[in-house]
């Protein structure tokens, strides 16, 4: 008996299948620390998807069973998460992680045990390319950066940059992929200085930049620093700077702040600009959590529901998975959901459009020009 107990749990981590009652489905985020918000999105997002489909049957029967794990956006606690996770048999799937520098670290464990993984966040132009296992459902900074910087030139007309930018993948991703398109647009880019995610004083660097006399500062980072640095511009007199972002920016910590007033950012999901479903996700969402949806929330929405779709389609077989995501290759066969379709090419990267959003009168809207 104790070989063959031995022989099923080999077969088991081999085949990616286990018995159980309930399919689980883990979540890998930051759910506290800074970027906490971003998190709770994301968890939010993932346990709505969860209710409705439990609700409909779940998946051949089996309840689908969100599990939250709790990674800080932090490369060390991603890769460990990623291997307790790779080393669960009945995880056949998982969506996350957030932060490009999480998923960097958390890839090479999930490509060694063969484990499919959905990120609805992680932007880094790398990260597709670097495992046959790694999905998502998010643009890529190379295109985030080449729309920004169009965007800044054509719709709002400005000229001379600063870039003040976080020592991380993704921040300094998009940077670069800014600066590469700001170039052949004639976007004259004044300077750029960087910080670190524990930073809180930024005055010696937006003393520098207030020298250089830029027409708009661009912050491609996170939403709890980028609060500060507007803030902090501001008492320097800074009035007539126009601030822009990434979709890091998009926070309702954002819109806490007066100073903000008039910030444009980037995002993958407008509920009056994305598919037919968005508004029936926003007012469930709504109904559930008293608030509206956050980008985060709607696009783990979405990847919980193509995981979930490929284990009702191939079992879970994390072979097999892996192979149904990859054959979802053309608008025909694009999964359609809340934040629109998605289709992926053959490093896992999808084609999205990108939306922006500013804050008017305290609120974030649509900005009333797109790029077309």
């Amino acid at each position: 008996m104790k070989k063959l107990g031995c022989f099923l749990f080999a077969w088991i981590l081999l085949t990616g299948v286990a018995w159980a009652d309930s399919i689980k489905i883990p979540i890998a985020a930051p759910f506290t620390g800074p970027l906490a918000s971003f998190g709770e999105g994301m968890k939010n997002g993932a346990l709505l998807k969860a209710e409705e489909i439990n609700a409909a049957g779940g998946i051949n029967g089996k309840n689908v069973e969100i599990i939250l794990e709790d990674e800080l956006c932090d490369p060390k606690e991603a890769a460990t998460v990623a291997t307790k996770l790779a080393n669960d048999p009945e995880v056949s799937v998982v969506v996350g992680h957030l932060c490009s520098s999480s998923t960097l670290a958390a890839l090479p464990v999930y490509r060694g045990a063969k484990l499919p993984a959905i990120s609805p966040a992680s932007t880094n132009v790398s990260i597709g390319r670097m495992s046959p296992y790694y999905f998502r459902n998010v643009y890529r900074d190379d295109f985030q950066g080449l729309f920004l910087a169009k965007y800044v030139k054509t719709v709002k007309g400005y000229k001379k940059i600063a870039i003040f930018y976080e020592v991380n993948d993704y921040s300094m991703g998009l940077m670069l992929a800014f600066m590469k398109e700001a170039k052949k647009l004639g976007i004259k880019i004044l300077g750029t200085e960087a910080y670190t995610a524990d930073t809180t004083d930024f005055k010696p660097q937006l003393t520098k930049f207030k020298m250089m006399k830029p027409e708009a500062i661009f912050i491609p980072g996170y939403a709890p620093q980028g609060t500060l640095i507007i803030s902090q511009a501001r008492s320097l007199g800074m009035k007539n700077v126009a601030f822009f972002g990434a979709d890091g920016l998009d926070d309702d910590l954002m819109v806490k702040n007066p100073d903000t007033e008039g910030l444009f950012v980037t995002t993958p999901f407008l509920p009056d600009k994305a598919g037919p479903q968005a508004a029936g996700f926003v007012k469930a969402y709504r109904k559930k959590y008293g608030k509206d949806p956050n980008w985060f929330a709607a696009n783990t929405y979405d990847a919980v529901g193509i995981g979930a779709q490929a284990i009702k389609e191939v079992g879970p077989n994390r072979e097999k998975i892996r192979d149904y995501l990859a054959s979802i290759n053309s608008k025909d066969k694009a999964y359609d959901g809340v934040a629109g379709k998605t289709y992926f090419d053959k490093n896992g990267d999808c084609l999205k459009d990108a939306f922006v959003k500013q804050i008017k009168n305290g609120k974030w809207v649509s900005a009333e020009k797109q790029l077309q």
